[in-house]
């Protein structure tokens, strides 16, 4: 206990110590957030971690937003419109929007974001596919002209979700999208205070002053992000037991959250509630690396499909069953897209069926590199049980331990496993149920998500899935790419689950966002 409370001290006085350059931190209102990962990659269109998304909305804007009923509403737009033939968008952005560094928010910025977009995201390629041409005719308008209908225009430039379609400034939108932007300038809510960046130990926003917000009430993403607070502070804390410690003594606001293990005692723990910002709930996967060995082998990725159970993951990273639910549909279950038709995967473990596979395969014993990520305890204990999983089946397994930053970084690594590569890494998906928002399902090849899946049939139904006109037609095409999907196994899900934030008690106003968004917050 010594030790930890040590640690908390520590971490507290490097909080307090880095705050001191603004002369009157005592009547400022700082709100204090333990996110859930150290952040080290800004750019939130560079990568799909949540935390990078998170920061992103801190900063950025959005041209529209999800409400919490899942509805698509304007955010940085005023006004659009539709041609009759459906291939040609006209939208014209609100009066006052201005970025971080004074300059207004034109058509050309607008422009640049999704055009830096669309080469990353798997909603955003099948978009630029339909695209003719862009105009900019004035500052505020810019038009979209498709060769054929794209149908989920708006659910596209509306996404709560990796990734996101930030607007930055055109000087930074301009980077190549296979780098990463240096500069954190958004027209957000919030402003990136970048000289009191300290990678592992804290992250802090401050209150952009000219932000104005829309007038509708807040909403998800959508509707006026009003700012309550002075700043926010993500305070880096890497022991579950420090954070814990730390909220119930009044010393952080906000763990983004805690692990499972500690929900009885926060439950029961005075000045502490929990708010559920996923609501639908999040997704355990694995994703596999289809470069190399063994898993460039169709037989060999089904093999392990079948080998991994749903039940066992989710009893010993959950273990409390009201806070999970087994769902072999690759979309949440109960969600508009979710089904039961996953053909030959059942979400439970059958090691004899996987040993044949292996067989057939003729797999010689190549060894599958598991990242495992041991400060992310969201899914820190997936790997010891996926691990166990795939050994009972034949695999040969070789878990390499480190930081979740350093798996994020590490699973851009396209190099053989000999050469610093990797073969699987788990994480956990978002509760959107569009199938062209998952990272995960993106089969692009070398230009696609990490894991580099290349297969046209699947991203052929995803061009189905934009070109249907109806819920009925799109829920039949989402059906054919689940199928695909767990054919050639594009990732294997390990279950759903909720992972409620811990809030005091005098912090009102979170909002279920299907992540952790920080305006619309009182501190009392």
């Amino acid at each position: 206990m010594k030790k930890v409370l040590r640690s908390l001290s520590m971490a507290l006085a490097i909080a307090v110590a880095g705050g001191a350059h603004s002369g009157a931190l005592a009547n400022t209102q700082t709100l204090k957030v333990v996110p859930q990962a150290n952040l080290i990659v800004l750019d939130p269109v560079w990568t799909t971690a949540f935390v990078t998304r998170n920061h992103g909305f801190m900063i950025f804007d959005t041209l529209f937003g999800t409400d919490t009923e899942g509805n698509i509403k304007p955010q940085m737009v005023d006004t659009w419109s539709e041609s009759d033939d459906h291939k040609r968008w006209t939208f014209t952005l609100r009066d006052s929007l201005k970025f971080h560094d004074g300059a207004p928010v034109t058509s050309k910025d607008v422009v640049a974001s999704l055009k830096r977009w669309a080469a990353r995201d798997t909603v955003g390629r099948l978009l630029a596919a339909s695209i003719d041409s862009w105009e900019t005719p004035d500052d505020k308008t810019f038009v979209i002209n498709l060769s054929k209908p794209y149908g989920i225009m708006l659910d596209a430039l509306g996404k709560p979700t990796n990734l996101v379609p930030f607007i930055m400034p055109a000087r930074l939108a301009e980077t190549s999208p296979n780098e990463q932007v240096k500069e954190m300038i958004g027209s957000g809510p919030y402003r990136f205070v970048a000289d009191q960046y300290r990678p592992g130990e804290r992250v802090l926003y401050e209150k952009f002053a000219d932000y104005v917000p829309r007038s509708e009430p807040a909403s998800g993403t959508a509707g006026g992000k009003q700012v309550f607070v002075d700043r926010v502070e993500w305070v880096i804390l890497r022991d579950p037991q420090t954070q814990m410690n730390a909220l119930v003594g009044g010393e952080v606001d906000i763990i983004e959250q805690p692990t499972f293990e500690q929900y009885p005692a926060l439950r029961k723990a005075e000045g502490v509630k929990l708010v559920n910002t996923v609501p639908d709930g999040r997704q355990f996967y694995i994703r596999i690396n289809h470069l190399h060995p063994p898993f460039d082998n169709q037989k060999v990725r089904q093999a392990a499909l079948v080998a991994l159970g749903q039940e066992e993951h989710m009893k010993t990273q959950v273990g409390d069953p009201e806070m999970y639910r087994f769902c072999k549909s690759l979309f949440p279950c109960d969600t508009p897209y979710s089904s039961d038709n996953t053909s030959f995967y059942t979400g439970k473990a059958d090691p004899a069926r996987a040993k044949e596979l292996l067989a057939e395969a003729g797999y010689k014993g190549e060894p599958v590199v598991m990242l495992r990520a041991t400060d992310l305890a969201m899914v820190a204990k997936l790997p010891l049980v996926s691990k166990q999983q795939l050994e009972a089946a034949g695999f040969k397994v070789d878990m390499q331990q480190s930081d979740w930053a350093t798996v994020v970084t590490r699973r851009a690594k396209k190099e053989p496993l000999a050469q610093g590569g990797w073969s699987t890494f788990h994480t956990a998906g978002d509760s959107d149920p569009n199938p062209l928002a998952r990272p995960a399902l993106n089969a692009a090849g070398e230009n696609g998500w990490f894991g580099w899946q290349d297969d046209p049939e699947l991203e052929a139904l995803k061009v189905k899935f934009v070109e249907a006109t109806t819920l009925e037609e799109r829920q039949k095409v989402a059906e054919q790419i689940q199928i695909r999907a767990l054919e050639t196994v594009s990732y294997i899900p390990l279950g759903q689950f909720i992972n409620p934030a811990a809030v005091r008690t005098n912090v009102d106003g979170v909002l279920s966002a299907g992540g952790q968004v920080y305006w619309n917050i009182r501190k009392n």
